[in-house]
């Protein structure tokens, strides 16, 4: 039986990091989950039509919410004139009934975020694409934009065969059991019309943190 481990919960406090920064009391900790979990279905279903979002990391004081986006694409989380960000910023204020301070960064090379990466493979594969071509071209740009390793796998009913299969493409080393390697990892879904969900997993190995 696989035994398989998330690679970022498992170098958390190594040098990865929660995406949730507060500390709640019990009674509180549902509800703030809640909305931590709300608020990242907002950010992502805003920006679903295009790969922008890299990741979204919450921060909680005593009166105020810091929401950090990071993303590949700031002007069209921005908006015009900032309207896109204030828009957000309201809707999220909704959800969560405390001032929210909203920042945004942008992601200088995108190539090298795992979730990017797979989302970017699922929307080809929702728009009928062939996924040899789909993984090859995201294995070739994450290796030119400066990664160690590369690994991707797909699984399900790929180019509209009968049976279910699972294909894999691996460039570079990845290496999984060594905690000093910094391994960034996402999975996507892609929801292909006429087979079902198609899944993505990637996994980017960036080199050792000491």
């Amino acid at each position: 039986m696989g035994q398989k481990v998330n690679p970022i919960s498992y170098r958390l406090q190594i040098h990865k990091n929660w995406s949730s920064r507060w500390f709640a009391p019990k009674k509180d900790f549902a509800k703030w989950l809640n909305e931590d979990i709300r608020i990242r279905e907002l950010v992502e279903n805003k920006f679903a039509s295009r790969p922008t979002i890299a990741r979204v990391e919450i921060e909680r004081s005593a009166n105020m919410i810091t929401v950090t986006i990071f993303t590949a694409k700031a002007g069209v989380v921005i908006g015009r004139g900032g309207a896109g960000a204030t828009e957000l910023k309201t809707l999220i204020e909704k959800i969560a009934h405390m001032p929210v301070r909203i920042n945004i960064e942008e992601v200088k090379r995108p190539d090298l975020s795992a979730k990017l990466v797979a989302e970017s493979i699922a929307r080809q594969l929702e728009r009928r694409g062939n996924f040899r071509r789909a993984m090859k071209m995201a294995a070739q740009n994450t290796m030119n934009a400066g990664a160690k390793g590369i690994r991707i796998q797909v699984a399900g009913r790929l180019n509209n065969a009968e049976m279910a299969r699972r294909e894999k493409l691996i460039e570079g080393s990845v290496p999984l059991h060594t905690l000093r390697a910094d391994v960034d990892f996402h999975v996507a879904r892609a929801n292909a019309p006429g087979v079902g969900i198609i899944g993505v997993k990637v996994w980017i190995y960036k080199g050792e943190r000491s």
